[in-house]
């Protein structure tokens, strides 16, 4: 893999947000915890991303569709940010 759109859900929308946190290659989005990258899209990029994205987030990081990864991440992300609001998908 060479850029990040070779990644599991990762877009060209998504790939340019992630370039803006210094995220560039495939190798750098797998070096670094997922909930962390979306922690820093929502304070630095964009803060209306919704569950959607960050079952992509965390999907690609396991190398696995956003759908079948929804449900545990969006629990694990409520659980470390209680009161979160989110935006709708």
């Amino acid at each position: 893999m060479k850029k990040l759109t070779d990644l599991p859900n990762i877009g060209k929308v998504t790939a340019e947000k992630l370039e803006k946190i210094g995220i560039k290659t495939p190798d750098d989005f797998l070096a670094h915890d997922p909930y962390r990258i979306f922690d820093e899209l929502l304070e630095k990029v964009d803060p209306t991303l919704c569950r959607c994205a960050l079952a992509g987030i965390i999907g690609a990081h396991k190398g696995k569709k956003w759908n079948l990864v929804m449900k545990e991440a969006v629990a694990k992300f409520e659980k470390d940010h209680p009161g979160h609001k989110w935006i709708s998908c």
